[in-house]
């Protein structure tokens, strides 16, 4: 699925993310909810209004399993299959929103990393979240 290159570009990135993941997952779910607020229906826990402690707790979750699959990018089905389970089957996700969280953490990542962010870094990480998207579809029926 990645080149060698890929791959790296994806550890380096994930190098400066490491140990920030809350702060980076909360400010994708905040930008998920302002820019598709109908993507609130699948974070009902978290309320209307969800609170900052919120935020942070269910970003770095989020982030964790990203950190995870970085980790284990050559056995992205057999490490994600717990959560393709959980979003399909008892969260029922609509897959068309995997989209839209790929597109708002690759802006969170090119609005805190800058020039480090670069052209072939964010085409690796796009490369990348799809390819966990699409493992994360594959339970829908």
């Amino acid at each position: 699925m990645l080149s060698a290159q890929e791959r790296a570009h994806i550890a380096q990135v994930w190098d400066l993310i490491a140990g920030h993941e809350a702060l980076f997952g909360a400010e994708l779910l905040r930008r998920l909810f302002t820019v598709y607020p109908s993507t609130k229906v699948y974070f009902r826990h978290l309320g209307d209004q969800p609170d900052e402690v919120q935020l942070l707790n269910h970003g770095q979750r989020m982030l964790q399993a990203v950190g995870v699959a970085v980790q284990y990018v050559d056995n992205l089905r057999a490490v994600l299959s717990p959560l393709a389970d959980l979003h399909a089957q008892v969260l029922r996700v609509d897959p068309t929103n995997f989209p839209l969280v790929i597109q708002c953490f690759q802006v969170v990542l090119a609005s805190h990393l800058q020039d480090e962010f670069t052209v072939e870094m964010q085409a690796s990480w796009d490369k990348f979240l799809t390819g966990m998207a699409v493992v994360l579809t594959e339970k829908y029926r």
